[in-house]
């Protein structure tokens, strides 16, 4: 996405809300870091003080380093705060069959402060990151929904996966 675009969403009895979309840059990672946080909380019931000094501590390098590279942040804006979040993370790997130039996407914690959810925001995030993807020659989007999230993705055009592999994960004990 080259340039912003900004919407009017207009709420039954409340004043209209002009939404911008756009990306983050590096000066958006204070608040890209509190989403984040948010969004940990949201998605876990809670956040210890130690996780979130943690995350305090290991966000502003990670996002200098990767934001607008690897890590794409999609945003929606209302008087310049962020107000909703989505993250593309690309990952490029040795091509293959299926990812012929090795490229692909994964969508992270995708965040929406509550008062302005179920006004089509993180729906316009997504169609955004796609439109992304498709001109940077993504091969595919990957995702983990939420029960929230999985009828706005399956209504965008995203289907569950076909799993040939069993996922399995190694932990490191910190």
């Amino acid at each position: 996405m080259q340039n912003a675009q900004e919407f009017k969403i207009n709420n039954e009895g409340e004043n209209s809300m002009n939404i911008i979309y756009d990306e983050a840059t590096n000066d958006d990672i204070d608040e890209l870091i509190d989403l984040r946080i948010a969004y940990m909380i949201d998605d876990f019931g809670s956040v210890s003080d130690y996780e979130k000094e943690c995350m305090e501590k290991q966000l502003p390098d990670y996002f200098n380093r990767k934001l607008g590279d690897e890590l794409v942040a999609f945003t929606a804006r209302e008087a310049n705060h962020i107000v909703s979040v989505a993250y593309l993370h690309i990952i490029e790997m040795p091509a293959n069959s299926i990812l012929l130039n090795g490229l692909y996407g994964e969508v992270l914690s995708v965040y929406t402060r509550p008062e302005y959810r179920g006004k089509g925001i993180c729906t316009q995030l997504i169609k955004n990151l796609i439109e992304y993807g498709n001109a940077r020659g993504l091969g595919r989007i990957d995702l983990s929904a939420t029960k929230e999230g999985y009828p706005i993705y399956k209504k965008i055009g995203f289907e569950e996966k076909e799993q040939r592999y069993t996922d399995m994960r190694y932990k490191y004990q910190i």
